[in-house]
């Protein structure tokens, strides 16, 4: 009996395995930034959807993006405290500062972005310190959609689902609200519900018994109080 060797069909199909594009979520509020079209242009694959904490999900690694003017605004307003303390929930977590060599993020004057140099410089100490966050600073925006690609292509990890919006207290909501005016941080709002109880008694407050806790702010509080829309 002979037997006969198998004929390979040269023409047959290969199986060829196709490597898995990495992808980023990314929140529906970044749907207009940059950020995107510069990843897609990288081979990066995108999905848009409705996040409850952070900017990008990233290999399970959250992270938030602020430009250099936003950074600033949500410190100044407290914003930046809550998504910190909310960005917490992942196990590894990112804050990217975009746009150092188009904006200076603070300078030895404080006449130009309203903020002493040091409360910068202390803020970012915070960060890192207390809220334990690593800081990316970049250049541009497309310097953030590299350090992003780069960190998709990394080893893929699991991505946490159980993440929440932080839920404030009632306390903290009144303080939340107060802290909105110019000036006024944590222990002034303290001082001021301990003393007033209510936002409407701070509101109806004047000007003489708002500079016993707030001194010269008082001024800029009774404007806003009174400011049209």
């Amino acid at each position: 009996m002979i037997k006969l060797k198998p004929i390979f069909d040269i023409f047959s199909e290969k199986k060829v395995k196709h490597k898995e594009r990495p992808k980023i979520i990314i929140d529906y509020r970044e749907k207009n930034s940059l950020v995107i079209s510069e990843l897609i242009s990288l081979g990066i694959d995108t999905e848009i959807k409705e996040l409850k904490v952070a900017d990008y999900i990233v290999n399970g690694v959250a992270v938030e993006r602020k430009t250099v003017s936003d950074f600033i605004s949500s410190m100044i307003n407290r914003r930046l405290i809550n998504q910190l303390e909310e960005i917490n929930q992942y196990p590894e977590r990112l804050l990217i500062i975009e746009g150092i060599d188009e904006q200076e993020l603070y300078t030895d004057s404080e006449e130009k972005i309203g903020v002493h140099p040091n409360s910068i410089r202390g803020f970012l100490l915070s960060i890192l310190l207390k809220y334990k966050v690593p800081i990316i600073f970049t250049k541009n925006y497309q310097d953030t959609a590299r350090f992003l690609s780069v960190l998709a292509k990394r080893k893929s990890k699991e991505i946490p689902l159980k993440v929440n919006k932080k839920t404030l207290d009632k306390k903290e909501r009144l303080q939340f609200i107060i802290e909105g005016f110019p000036g006024i941080g944590p222990k002034t709002a303290k001082k001021l519900l301990k003393k007033f109880k209510t936002i409407k008694n701070i509101i109806n407050a004047t000007e003489k018994e708002l500079k016993e806790i707030t001194g010269k702010k008082a001024t800029n509080i009774q404007k806003i109080i009174e400011e049209k829309y």
